[in-house]
């Protein structure tokens, strides 16, 4: 059988390993001994309604006791009474309650006899108590006189105790007691001095015996109290004691026992008792008393309660006393006991019996049950001490030590066996133990020798006994291997010897793994409502699996397996998962593992961490009219400090139920002093603050009023603001309800013109506003705005300075000149109006132009008036954006906000001629092999009187590679064609045009072509823009008699697609009139419509999938993907187009600002004004594009995007 040691086994063996080393050594039974009593009765109380009584007597012994028994010191035959019943090999006997079993009465002693001696229990007193009666009697009658004194007495019966005696009445109501009527310990009830109303016939004693349960009572008495002729005052008597006892009288007590004095006394007026120490203190301050005093009462009395204690009795009439004289004594208690033993043959014998007590115990010694003869014993015998020298067999014998006083009688025996025998190993042969690595085996070997045996471990096959330092041998042969290790696993043999013989066992020992635990997360920190999920990690020897076993704890209370609150906490062997963690699962959570040889735990601290609690217990102190402070008492901090307390305030008048913050006291302070405003009834609470977050506010505190004051400040932020020229309307932010500190709440507005001697103008107004009519146009004031309420004025108010309403100006600006900087930019100089005519804040001056006449064609204009306004006191100003070689008229004039004054007399300039716009278009008519013909537009604006024409072209191919450019003039100005000669066939060309006047030549409209091979015919391509609403397009560009190909071209941002194609052929010049009418056909006009209807409906498709698709460079997509047939329409119709998200394309034309900065213009940006879209800012800086007047047109092509290079005017 394999013996398992765990930690807990560890720590009991080890605390019987001490015991038995102290205690008497345990004989086996099958080793002859002396009787030993192992139970027996102590006092008992036959009780008339039990059936049977048992008296209790067991010993053991080799040979087996046999039993006898003495009554009251004399022998007791067990077998005298029939109801007597006794047992085999036991000294019990029990007496069955029939008949009168009095005669039972008595000390009964059982004593235990073999052949080597006689073991006596203690006395066992058998108490058999009759039934409490009282006497049958008749009592007399008392008859006494109001004021004497009297005593009923109640005589109770005898009877088991305890003993409660009541007085009552007939109808079982108590007889009330106070210091007059009261009961003494033996039950008689006392009257200091009697009343008319003590008269009663039904004054009935009850004794009640809880242990017999029984109460009897008392035949009734008759009490009757007579009126007096006199009052009978008297000074105290002592009735308890009686004044027989003197003035002294002694009294003894057990120690730990309970000590009583009583004194009851008579007189009248009724006594007063008291009590005293005369030697030494009361044990308390306040001595306890009961009966109303009459009483004192000690309780767990000890030897410093011994001395002398005096009662008083006083009254008005005088006093009396006794002093109690208290003994306290003690029954016998053991000092040193005589102790049994074995005893090997020669050895000496020293028995001691020492006991105390008070009165001092006398001291008894009993050799088998039987005094001791001091002539037939060998031995010496004296009160407190026996020896015997050189023990032998026959010495074996029970001592018995009897301490006697008046209290009481004590009994230690002492089996003395003297034995001569070989060792006895009482273990079992072959044990088999385990433990694990760390811990201590225990291998035992229990031996019994007389005389001793000496005893050594061996292990496996050597014979050299263990000696090392982790081997422990203790006395009862025990051995134990500490710290133990794998290599401590094995066989050990355990050898006994004395001189009469030897013995020797064996018991193997195996070392297993230590169980190892590990709890993660080890402390881990989670806000309340989250979760966390502790795992528990084990290792474990293999041979200890099926004895494994894993739990968790929390706080040292296990966590049932099938604990779940709904869910919230699931334990699943090693994992603890807890969901929505509550403050109540903070603690130490322990993981405990056990095996059959070893326990081991893990612990993790989860500490919740939560807002704090609210703060409790806001108490107000140091109440000041503008301050009072707040305390309050923090609430729990959640394991997260708090690091500030907000406090916030309600007021019931201006925002009732309305919390606001007040100030905030950082740390952990709970102390405030708050500044507080006048006229506001408040009331505060607290929020506390950690790193959780905030708290639930506290209870709100006790309201606090603050007394009315006058206002501490004025209103602020005064203004004026008007919209009639003779108006003064003056406003300023009111004062918060919090600033008004005080009823009646009002503003004392003065105000007087700046400058001028008079006095000041004063209104009192309740509204935060106020309008002053007919004062002069745009005046300076002096303006004050004062609180006032009913307590007073707020504080001096500061002067601010407004002006009355405004005007516009009455005066146009003089000096108006212009200075034409090139054909599109001129600048304006005036000189400004005078301050006094500017009758309001001077905002500007505002420039307005028209054109008046084209210097071209002489046609007048619709005078369409543009403006730029120029911000501040400005007298220069720059126009630009206007067109060359015009006339235009030019106004200046001042503004304010209420409008414009009046504009200056108009001046005339007139803007010099500027290079033309780009020809509308570039067409190849012609390709030959080495010939072209070109036609081009007229530009939309020339600009001036153009003076011809710069034709240029180069090669181009495909590498992005150009050739040199080569120009060609064309100086008829009214040339719209050309032919040009001298190209290399098969090669592309890109060919550019730009018109020209005296001023220079503008930008250039291209085109690109490829010249034919040899032997080839010529074809060209000319290309067209189409708008979307014309039904036909005329074509011009065509030669008589030649066959063509028409195609119709869709143009979107995604792609190309051609709608229509068909060959057609020009007819010759002779037959030129033959299809003159050929526009009015019908088929013609229906067939252009249903083209131009197809159109329409796809471009709308178009543009409806480019809005939902997103927007696209048209000329990044079809620089990726060219459409040679398309390109030329594709340059006329898109090629000024660009979205309003995209940049412009290339090619198309420059910007304004373009234009402005390339002709080298030096002035400034901050020169120019503010046009009708805000171009510049009031500082003067560029921000729009300039506005004017635009022509109408349709879009128009501006030749090819597809390269350029440097044109110069």
């Amino acid at each position: 059988m394999e013996m398992l040691l765990s930690t807990k086994g560890i720590t009991i063996c080890l605390f019987f390993f001490v015991l038995s080393l102290a205690a008497a050594i345990e004989i086996p039974l099958s080793v002859s001994q002396l009787p030993t009593i192992t139970e027996q009765s102590h006092t008992q109380v036959a009780y008339p309604f039990d059936e049977d009584f048992t008296i209790k007597c067991e010993a053991r012994g080799n040979p087996q006791p046999t039993f006898n028994w003495t009554k009251d010191g004399k022998p007791f035959d067990l077998s005298s009474d029939p109801r007597i019943v006794t047992s085999n090999n036991s000294g019990t006997f029990v007496i069955q309650n029939r008949g009168i079993i009095n005669n039972f009465q008595g000390k009964y002693r059982c004593f235990a006899s073999n052949l080597l001696g006689t073991a006596m229990s203690e006395e066992i007193e058998l108490i058999v108590p009759s039934v409490p009666k009282f006497p049958k009697e008749k009592i007399e009658p008392l008859d006494v006189e109001h004021g004497d004194s009297v005593i009923l007495h109640c005589n109770p019966p005898k009877g088991i105790p305890p003993l409660h005696i009541y007085w009552m009445n007939i109808d079982l109501q108590h007889i009330p007691q106070d210091e007059r009527v009261s009961m003494s310990l033996k039950g008689d009830l006392y009257f200091a001095n009697v009343e008319e109303s003590d008269s009663r016939s039904d004054y009935c004693c009850f004794a009640a015996f809880p242990r017999l349960r029984t109460i009897v009572q008392k035949m009734p008495m008759t009490l009757k109290v007579s009126r007096s002729n006199f009052i009978k005052e008297r000074k105290p008597k002592l009735l308890i004691p009686p004044e027989s006892a003197g003035s002294s009288s002694s009294v003894t007590v057990i120690k730990g026992g309970v000590l009583l004095l009583e004194c009851i006394a008579e007189g009248l007026p009724t006594p007063h008792l008291s009590w005293v120490k005369v030697t030494g203190n009361m044990p308390k301050d306040e001595p306890e008393t009961e009966n109303f005093g009459k009483i004192l009462k000690i309780d767990q009395v000890t030897a410093a309660d011994e001395g002398t204690y005096q009662c008083t009795a006083s009254n008005a009439v005088g006093r009396a006393r006794h002093e109690f004289h208290v003994h306290v004594e003690e029954p016998p208690q053991w000092l040193k006991k005589p102790e049994g033993g074995v005893y090997s043959v020669g050895a000496n014998l020293v028995l001691l019996c020492e006991a105390i007590g008070n009165p001092e115990p006398s001291i008894q010694w009993k050799l088998n049950g039987m005094p001791i003869d001091g002539r037939t014993f060998r031995g010496r015998v004296s009160t407190r001490e026996i020896s015997l020298t050189n023990l032998q067999l026959q010495d074996s014998a029970v001592f018995q030590c009897e301490a006697t006083n008046k209290h009481g009688t004590i009994l230690a025996s002492a089996n003395i066996n003297v034995l001569n025998i070989a060792p006895l190993i009482l273990t079992p042969d072959g044990e088999n133990y385990a433990t694990v690595v760390g811990y201590s085996a225990f291998l035992h070997c229990d031996i019994f020798a007389s005389p001793a045996a000496d005893v050594r471990w061996t292990k496996d096959d050597s014979i050299e006994p263990l000696s090392a330092f982790h081997y422990e041998l203790y006395k009862n042969g025990t051995l134990e291997i500490r710290d133990t290790k794998k290599e401590d696993s094995g066989s050990y043999a355990c050898w006994a010897a004395n001189s009469v013989g030897k013995r020797a066992i064996t018991a193997n020992l195996d070392i297993r793994d230590a169980t190892k635990l590990v709890v993660t997360p080890k402390n881990p920190r989670v806000l309340k409502s989250h979760s966390i999920l502790l795992k528990c990690q084990a290792e474990y020897d293999s041979h200890l699996k099926h004895s494994f076993k894993l739990s968790w704890r929390k706080d040292g209370g296990e966590l049932p397996a099938n604990s779940t609150e709904g869910g919230r906490i699931i334990l699943d062997r090693d994992t603890l998962f807890i969901s929505s963690v509550l403050l109540e699962d903070q603690g130490v959570y322990k993981c405990v593992a056990s095996t059959a040889l070893d326990a081991a735990e893990a612990e993790a601290q989860l500490i919740v961490l939560d807002v704090p609690d609210p703060p409790e217990d806001l108490q107000l102190s140091e109440n000041q009219n503008r301050s009072v402070r707040l305390s309050w008492k923090a609430g729990a901090s959640h394991n997260s400090p708090v690091n500030e307390s907000i406090i916030e305030f309600e007021e019931n008048h201006w925002e009732p139920e309305t919390w606001q913050e007040l100030i905030r006291v950082p740390g952990n302070d709970t102390t405030a002093l708050l500044p507080l405003a006048p006229y506001v009834n408040y009331q505060f609470r607290v929020v506390s603050v950690n790193a959780v977050g905030r708290s639930q506010p506290s209870k709100p505190s006790l309201r606090y009023a603050t007394p009315p004051a006058a206002p501490d400040k004025n209103p602020e932020n005064i203004r004026v603001e008007a919209s009639e020229p003779n108006e003064m309307v003056m406003k300023w932010e009111p004062l918060k309800p919090m600033e008004r500190n005080g009823p009646g709440l009002e503003y004392k507005v003065s105000w007087r013109q700046r400058g001028v001697e008079t006095d000041w103008n004063e209104e009192l107004v309740k509204k935060h506003s106020l309008s002053v009519r007919n004062v002069p146009t745009f005046v300076p004031y002096e303006i004050k705005v004062q609180a006032v309420n009913n307590l007073g004025s707020g504080p001096e108010p500061n002067i601010t300075i407004g002006y009355s309403g405004e005007d516009v100006p009455d005066a146009a600006p003089a000096g108006v000149s212009v200075e034409v900087l090139n054909s599109t930019l001129v600048e304006v100089f005036w000189v400004g109006i005078p301050r006094d005519r500017v009758r309001g804040h001077l905002r500007g001056y505002k420039v307005n132009w028209w054109k008046t006449r084209s210097m071209l064609d002489g046609k007048r204009h619709h005078p369409e008036k543009h403006f730029l306004t120029f911000v501040g006191e400005r007298n220069y100003g720059m126009i630009p954006g206007l067109e060359p070689f015009s006339e235009f008229r030019l106004t200046v004039s001042a503004f304010t906000s209420r409008g414009d004054g009046p504009e200056s007399s108009p001046v005339v300039f007139k803007t010099p001629e500027g290079v033309p716009e780009q020809p509308r278009f570039l067409r190849i008519l012609n390709f030959d092999k080495d010939s072209v013909t070109l036609s081009w537009g007229l530009p939309k604006k020339a600009n001036g009187h153009l003076t011809g024409y710069i034709l240029q072209y180069q090669i181009i191919n495909e590498t992005h590679e150009v050739g040199a450019v080569s120009n060609v003039s064309v100086a008829n100005h009214s040339a719209l064609s050309w032919h040009l000669a001298g190209l290399s066939p098969s090669t592309k060309y890109k060919f550019y045009i730009k018109a020209c006047t005296a001023k220079g030549c503008g930008k250039a409209a291209t085109e690109e072509g490829l010249t034919l091979a040899q032997g080839s015919k010529g074809s060209g391509r000319i290309s067209d823009a189409v708008k979307p609403t014309p039904k036909f397009q005329p074509s011009e560009a065509l030669e008589p008699g030649t066959e063509y190909t028409i195609r119709l071209v869709t143009k979107n941002w995604v792609d190309n697609n051609s709608i229509f194609e068909d060959v057609i052929e020009t007819r010759g010049r002779a037959y030129a009139g033959i299809y003159e009418g050929i526009s009015t056909q019908g088929w013609f006009i229906g067939l252009m419509c249903a083209i131009a209807l197809l159109t329409l409906l796809l471009l709308t498709v178009c543009f409806v999938r480019r809005n939902k698709g997103g927007k696209y460079s048209v000329k990044e997509k079809e620089d990726l993907h060219p459409d040679p047939e398309a390109q030329s329409i594709k340059d006329e119709i898109f090629g000024e187009y660009s979205d309003s998200d995209e940049k412009p394309l290339k090619g198309s034309l420059q910007s304004l600002n373009g234009d402005i900065k390339a002709t080298g213009s030096a002035d400034s940006l901050v020169d120019y004004g503010e046009g009708e879209h805000g171009m510049f800012n009031e500082d003067g800086s560029f921000i729009g594009a300039y506005s004017g007047s635009k022509e109408k047109g349709s879009v128009e092509s501006t030749g090819s995007s597809t390269a350029t290079f440097p044109l110069h005017a």
